[in-house]
């Protein structure tokens, strides 16, 4: 019998993320009814994505939707057979929120998107159209922002995670922490775990996995006393799964959520985001990661045991040129790939 979990889901906001804007060469918008289409399409050996996450930011969706609204949300899903997972919250300040370690205005805005977010999440649930998934955040500054206090600033990070867990709690809502090296206070491993460790609420907040993102924490992009591979290392397999075990030893009891991902190692910056990982696709002959094998890193520990805190997983791919992203052979590759992560680690 094939597995039925984790659910395959795609993610609506490739379509939003470096889209849209006044600088030249910028692509527009695909619309959220376009990625649910190109989504649908996608089919392997008679298997199709299970479900979409989604970015809480218009065009896609208004963070300040009403009951009707996202009850028309949730019946334009079903009838195309896809279930709503985790959502995105828009924390950043140019989606009116604020840094984590900001101001004291600047994390009041911080708050009121996970308020926001978190009353959406529930009136999806309660709607019938989000059987699973959490709401995922950061903390919406950059490292060298963080750089310039890191104890301080880790500090506030702290303290506004917790306030953002107790709004959370109040909404029956889960928060996972994108574990991406362009937030201030999570682009270590280390400072990662610091963070989640200070606001010890193991029941509430949790890490969002991207196995692109995260393969840049073992290398320790942006805490090069963290990384967990040798000077001059070259991709060898011994060295390489040696840091990514230990990498996602430390990290997979805090997984809430999950993103299948491919990478080449390299990294970039656009916008808000410093530095950070740049998504492949899942064929890339440049891609550094065995997809299938290396999402059983963290779909298994050394015990067998699955991390049943998840009941999806997501393909994240932000930033593709839109031509690309109208090619059904893209989301063919993709949901490939995440099926065979089903077959090999998945669950009944």
């Amino acid at each position: 019998m094939a597995n039925a979990f984790p659910k395959i889901h795609n993610a609506a906001w490739p379509g939003l993320v470096g889209k849209g804007g006044d600088e030249a060469g910028a692509e527009p918008i695909i619309s959220q009814d376009d990625m649910i289409a190109m989504t649908v399409a996608a089919e392997v050996d008679g298997q199709k994505f299970d479900g979409m996450d989604l970015f809480l930011s218009a065009p896609h969706v208004d963070i300040d939707s009403s009951d009707e609204d996202l009850k028309k949300l949730v019946e334009k899903f079903q009838s195309h057979n896809l279930a709503i997972g985790s959502l995105v919250a828009p924390v950043w300040g140019a989606t009116g929120g604020g840094s984590a370690f900001g101001t004291e205005e600047e994390r009041k805005k911080f708050l009121e998107m996970i308020t926001k977010s978190c009353s959406i999440g529930k009136r999806l649930r309660d709607f019938g159209g989000r059987p699973y998934g959490v709401i995922r955040i950061d903390t919406a500054n950059s490292p060298s922002e963080f750089s310039k206090d890191p104890v301080g600033n880790q500090k506030k990070n702290i303290e506004t995670f917790t306030e953002a867990c107790n709004i959370a709690e109040s909404f029956g809502e889960k928060l996972a922490a994108e574990a991406e090296i362009c937030w201030g206070g999570m682009h270590g491993w280390k400072p990662l775990l610091e963070l989640l460790e200070g606001v010890g609420r193991p029941q509430t907040l949790g890490i969002q996995a991207d196995m692109a993102h995260t393969l840049l924490l073992m290398l320790g992009f942006n805490a090069e006393e963290d990384a967990l591979v040798p000077k001059g290392f070259n991709w060898e397999k011994d060295a390489f799964d040696k840091g990514y075990k230990e990498l996602t030893d430390k990290l997979r009891p805090w997984l809430m959520d999950f993103h299948i991902a491919q990478n080449d190692a390299t990294v970039f910056g656009s916008g808000s985001h410093d530095k950070t990982g740049k998504h492949c696709l899942a064929d890339d002959s440049k891609g550094k990661l065995d997809i299938p094998y290396h999402a059983g890193f963290w779909l298994k520990d050394e015990n067998g045991n699955q991390p049943k805190a998840i009941s999806h997983m997501c393909w994240d791919g932000c930033m593709f040129p839109n031509d690309t992203m109208k090619k059904p052979e893209t989301w063919n590759a993709i949901l490939g790939a995440m099926v065979k992560v089903r077959e090999q680690h998945g669950w009944n």
